[in-house]
């Protein structure tokens, strides 16, 4: 069944909700597509990393529909560190003032380096955006997730399901339309077992070239506490945008 759904949510693309064209009557479309990516090599001794993914939006003055697909494969000295897929699909619903709205997400997630097989979140909550412009957003949301897992704890595997509260920082800056400054970050704890929590950090820097495309370093990190693993990774290559 999760397989199922990361299969639908798959055909999609996504769109960060952080970048947002400005808002009117008519309807928007948003693309986006990036691939980073991480290089070792000394002697005897290589690693790599690749990061990619995949987005689109639409979005009409009241409501956002967004995609969100990223794979990330890594191996160090021959060995596979990384294997790790994402598909979320969320829905914003604006007040006609547009700094408080209502959200809806669905996410699946499967991690082998955070010894997640499969994992399926589900819920809603609000949101308040300090600011919406084409320069500078700024977003605080919560709300409560129903998680539906299977992951590997100490080398066995776990079947569970709990409910979460999310809290989330997003936030965009761009400076001079040369330089942007982007990132989701989300602390997710149970509601009935404090050391039962997951952090996931994505904060990126990109440098406009032309047309959309960017050069772009990203830092990710990520911890599954119930499952004792976590990654810090950095990644850099291009991606590009467009609306229409």
């Amino acid at each position: 069944m999760m397989k199922r759904i990361a299969c639908i949510l798959l055909l999609v693309a996504s769109a960060n909700t952080a970048a947002q064209a400005q808002s009117n009557d008519s309807t928007n479309y948003f693309i986006k597509l990036s691939s980073t990516n991480s290089i070792n090599r000394a002697n005897d001794k290589s690693a790599f990393l690749f990061n990619n993914g995949l987005g689109f939006s639409i979005r009409k003055e009241r409501v956002s529909l967004n995609w969100n697909n990223t794979w990330l494969y890594g191996q160090q000295d021959g060995s596979k560190s990384n294997n790790d897929f994402s598909a979320t699909f969320d829905a914003n619903f604006y007040r006609p003032d547009r700094k408080f709205f209502y959200w809806g997400l669905a996410n699946y997630n499967s991690s082998f380096s955070l010894k997640i097989k499969n994992q399926l979140l589900a819920g809603a909550g609000v949101a308040y955006s300090f600011w919406d412009t084409e320069t500078a957003y700024l977003n605080l949301s919560d709300g409560f997730l129903f998680d539906t897992s299977s992951i590997l704890e100490d080398d066995l595997p776990v079947h569970y399901q709990t409910v979460r509260n999310s809290f989330r920082l997003a936030y965009r800056f761009v400076f001079h339309s040369l330089v942007t400054l982007q990132g989701n970050n989300f602390y997710q704890p149970s509601l009935t077992d404090g050391t039962d929590f997951n952090i996931r950090l994505n904060n990126e820097t990109s440098f406009a070239l032309y047309s959309g495309l960017s050069i772009k370093a990203v830092l990710t990190y990520n911890r599954v506490n119930r499952t004792g693993s976590e990654n810090l990774l950095f990644t850099y290559g291009v991606s590009f945008e467009r609306y229409f």
